[in-house]
């Protein structure tokens, strides 16, 4: 039997050159209790960045998976950071050590808001598959899910009073009840989406963006008791006597329900300078200051004023309006009735400053410091972040640009990547910049101003570059300087590829105007200077009918490979330049090509989306295989072999084998379109480069690939895919309505569901053995040998098989563990029954084990009832379950005052408050009694 073919696999290594990810948003952090305003957080494709901004420098990265992150959001308590995924999912990173504990896994697609409530307990997510979901962080587990917007959720905050309201690209804005879970309040007022939304005064006050130029402010009044929180009330004797009868408002909220539990009026609007829609909104930490932009490079900034400013604006207005009717009560006869001065939203809210960026923002984000400054951070669309400050406290404030990350990313897409010969420096090239980065490091050597580059190379020896340009220039840079050497003016169209002559003694150039030249390196003396510098000579042209797209050498330097725009590759010799063949047969022109080492196979591949094998001796081909879902957009043979990877628009590399005509592997990493790839000379490092601004690294390691199991691995990755967007599962005995069960089936859920089955099927064998061991003792009138336990159970330290069942029921996640119940089948609930009422007589995990125990009852609950097997069992349940609860409740209420206890002692000790700021305290019971004297003041 002969050797099969031994493929080696390609793994990824890195991902640099991405400063942020245009799709999630920017944040700040608080590294280990440092300085605030100092570390953003960003997006860099599927992982997240942490960036020291005064240094420029990463401080830490948190690995994602394989989806690309959509939205982030820091705990309250600094502590932590959600991250939300393409795929639906949540993850919860510490910024300790960067590791994540927790995920929550509910939505179909994009996750597009996550907001933390104030003690960080619970989280809210909004997506595009229009579901809102609130999780419990503390039990890792899903509450419920909210239907209701028919649009992409844009924006979701937990307010007081267990209240969420959330923003929708269906133009309304829902209020929810999260005590009853039901959407109570529906706001119309939009014409178009609800982009972006804000809470100010205290959750007294929204401000939310629209499609125009209209910020909208909305007044919200909480009622408690029948009365709106913060309305006047004063004592008379022993009752509390209101300032109205409460007739006229129980008919008002006879009409309107809704107003029971809050009213929302709207209380004006502000304009912005901007015309287009409002792309993002931020306030900092203390809710005083509004950042809004638009599709432009112009953040507008509003700041909010304190009540006593306020005051003082008015009580100057009023002396303004007094003087001007006092003139004119001195120039007419009459007497002028007193002037009345009214309050607007214009007096409340007040335009700060606009600040200009270096390019189109995409997000922002503020913080307010001590001493009045604000620090705003801005994500760009130029693959840039930048940072300004500001002094609140001056009249006008001027904005001061702190810092300006740009070094390590390129502001627009690379179009080309090459590799030195010693495998150690990578060029890529951008529409105005071309940078050498050192492979092993990722850090960029050079960075030096271009033209739009289309097509690279370095030349012999690596000290020089030659870049071909989209205006047909040839431009040579010196990397030991970093300087401009010369500018040729090579083609009259776009020069689209060039190619090093396998004798390294020149290049081959290819353009627009129809032409392919021949050019030969030189060594030039200029004027006044003794060292000689490279440059090119052209020595020959080839005349073509149509656009050349690319251009290739034989490695044996005996043929020259065209690609025309008539999909057609056109073979000359090198040295006559005789037509010797046409390759026709794409349909599409043909945008990239290659030649195998040895000159016997040349692959072309095609907007068409295929890759073609010919053959170089008569132009035959040899295979058409359909290589993307879309154009393949660059082709290369991996150096003395006939393997080859493709690059496509599908976001997908692919290696194939010209021999075989068989596909290798995919490397799956891009999330937008891979424009080019460089192989290194010696076949061990691969770079690409997308749309998506990212490099990647990939390196061949020792694992050989076996093509039938990749082929299944592919097969179940579709099959995990297509589960994940499968309709959630319905718990039986629930209407649908607006509250939906927050989980989704997973193949994590099916497998754990498995896992549970697989573990109660062994304690059915083992009960089973244990009967019959008893049963065979009983009959033989003497004590025989046990049974051998199950090597499962002795590999868990020879515990029982009840025991194993709470150990398998332990290790499934909090988030997946109600959807992977619902999964499994009734036959396997009685003995579940059964053994959750042992451990709750022992006292095992009575919390998580009455967690599976309601929320069994709950979805079987018909099947349970009428089996009178169950009814004992279930009887049993009820009194050992109450009083079990009723004593961890006993003990938890007994350690809680005993805290309580020395956290009065230490505060009578050392006259200090813990778990509170004193001084905020303070300040609030200040305000609140001056409140309350002005309530008695009008009323009397």
């Amino acid at each position: 039997m002969g050797l099969t073919k031994q493929y080696l696999r390609y793994v990824p290594s890195a991902v640099f050159g991405v400063i942020g990810s245009q799709k999630a948003n920017i944040a700040y952090v608080t590294l280990r209790g440092g300085e605030k305003g100092r570390y953003v957080a960003v997006a860099a494709c599927e992982q997240v960045f942490i960036w020291d901004v005064r240094k420029g420098e990463k401080v830490l990265i948190l690995q994602g998976q394989k989806h690309e992150v959509t939205f982030l959001c820091p705990s309250p308590d600094g502590v932590h950071i959600a991250v939300g995924y393409e795929d639906g999912a949540v993850r919860i990173f510490s910024l300790l050590n960067g590791e994540s504990n927790v995920s929550f896994n509910g939505h179909k697609s994009a996750v597009t808001v996550i907001h933390y409530d104030t003690l960080g307990a619970r989280l809210v997510t909004g997506s595009k598959d229009t579901d809102v979901i609130v999780w419990d962080i503390i039990n890792e587990c899903g509450l419920f899910r909210l239907k209701g917007h028919k649009d992409v959720v844009t924006q979701a905050l937990l307010i007081k009073k267990n209240l969420l309201v959330t923003s929708s690209k269906d133009s309304f804005v829902k209020w929810w009840d999260l005590d009853t879970q039901h959407c109570f309040k529906t706001m119309v007022g939009h014409r178009s989406e609800v982009w972006s939304m804000v809470l100010l005064n205290h959750q007294n006050r929204l401000l939310t963006g629209s499609a125009d130029s209209e910020l909208r402010a909305w007044d919200i009044s909480y009622l408690q008791e029948g009365r709106v929180e913060g309305e006047p009330v004063v004592k008379k004797g022993k009752t509390l006597v209101k300032e109205e009868e409460d007739e006229e408002r129980d008919e008002e909220l006879d009409e309107n329900p809704e107003e029971r539990i809050l009213s929302c009026k709207k209380a004006g609007s502000i304009l912005r300078e901007a015309r287009d829609r409002v792309v993002s909104m931020a306030t900092d930490n203390r809710a005083r200051i509004i950042a809004c932009h638009g599709n432009d490079a112009v953040l507008e900034l509003f700041t909010v004023l304190s009540e006593e400013e306020i005051q003082k604006k008015m009580s100057k207005k009023l002396k303004k309006a007094k003087k001007k009717a006092a003139k004119t009560q001195e120039n007419a006869s009459e007497e002028a009735a007193e002037p009345v001065v009214e309050q607007s939203l214009k007096d409340e809210i007040i335009r700060l400053n606009n600040l200009k960026a270096s390019s189109k923002i995409r997000w922002v984000d503020c913080l307010s410091c001590a001493g009045g400054e604000l620090k705003v951070a801005l994500l760009l669309q130029n693959n840039t972040i930048e940072t300004y400050s500001l002094k609140t406290t001056e009249k006008i404030p001027t904005a001061n640009k702190t810092a300006r990350l740009t070094l390590g990313g390129h502001r627009t897409d690379i179009r080309t990547l090459a590799f030195s010969s010693d495998n150690l420096a990578v060029l890529s090239g951008s529409g105005d910049t071309v940078k050498v980065w050192n492979r092993s490091t990722l850090q960029v050597i050079r960075t030096m101003a271009c033209e739009y580059s289309l097509c690279s190379l370095f030349v012999p020896g690596d000290r020089q570059i030659i870049l071909g340009t989209k205006s047909g220039k040839l431009q040579i840079f010196e990397l030991a300087s970093g300087s401009l050497l010369e500018t040729v003016d090579a083609h009259e169209g776009a020069l689209w590829s060039l190619c090093l002559a396998p004798d390294q003694r020149g290049i081959v150039t290819g353009g627009a105007d129809k032409t392919v030249k021949f050019w030969d390196f030189e060594l030039v003396k200029d004027e006044g200077t003794t060292q000689k510098r490279l440059t090119l000579k052209h020595s020959r042209t080839l005349q073509l009918e149509e656009d050349v797209l690319c251009v290739k050498f034989s490695p044996d330097h005996r043929l020259l490979a065209v690609s025309l725009l008539d999909c057609t590759v056109k073979v000359f010799y090198t040295d006559s330049l005789k037509f010797f063949l046409s390759l026709y047969g794409h349909k599409l022109p043909v945008l990239c090509l290659d030649i195998s080492h040895d000159s016997t196979l040349i692959a072309t591949g095609s907007a068409d989306r295929n890759v073609k094998i010919w053959g170089l001796d008569f132009g035959d081909c040899h295979r058409s295989m359909f290589a993307h879902d879309d154009s393949v957009m660059f082709l290369q043979f991996v150096p003395k072999t006939h393997l080859f990877f493709t690059a496509g628009k599908d976001r997908k590399i692919k290696q194939w084998d010209a021999d075989k005509f068989v596909h290798v592997q995919t490397l799956e990493g891009h999330h937008r379109e891979v424009w080019c790839l460089t192989i290194s000379p010696n076949g061990d490092h691969i770079v690409s480069a997308s749309h998506d601004k990212s490099l990647r690294l990939w390196e061949r390691t020792r694992e050989p690939i076996i093509l039938e199991e990749e082929k299944e691995m592919a097969r179940e990755a579709e099959i995990e895919e297509s589960m994940g967007k499968e309709e959630a599962p319905v718990v039986p005995g629930e209407t649908p309505g607006e509250a939906a069960p927050a989980g989704k089936k997973t193949v994590e859920t099916v497998k754990a569901a498995e896992r549970i089955m697989e573990a109660l099927e062994l304690y059915r064998d083992e009960m089973r053995q244990m009967e019959d061991h008893k049963f065979a003792c009983k009959h033989a009138g003497k004590e025989l040998p046990p049974p051998k336990p199950n090597m499962i159970l002795v590999a868990f330290g020879n515990i029982s098989p009840a025991q194993y069942v709470l150990e398998v029921i332990k290790k499934v996640r909090s988030s997946e563990l109600e959807i992977s119940l619902l999964v499994l089948p009734f036959p396997y609930v009685p003995d579940l029954l059964k053994l959750f009422n042992g451990y709750i007589q022992r006292g095992l995990n009575v919390e998580l084990v009455c967690r599976c125990l309601f929320f069994l009852l709950k979805i079987h609950f018909g099947q349970i009832s009428s089996n009178q097997m169950l009814l004992s069992v279930i009887d049993e349940l009820r009194t050992n379950t109450l009083s079990k609860v009723q004593e961890m409740r006993d003990i938890m209420g007994f350690n809680h005052a005993a805290l309580l206890f020395l956290q009065r002692e230490i505060e009578s000790k050392e006259d200090v408050m813990f778990f509170a700021d004193a001084t905020g305290q303070l300040k609030e019971k200040k305000k609140r009694r001056r409140k309350r004297e002005r309530a008695i003041l009008t009323i009397a």
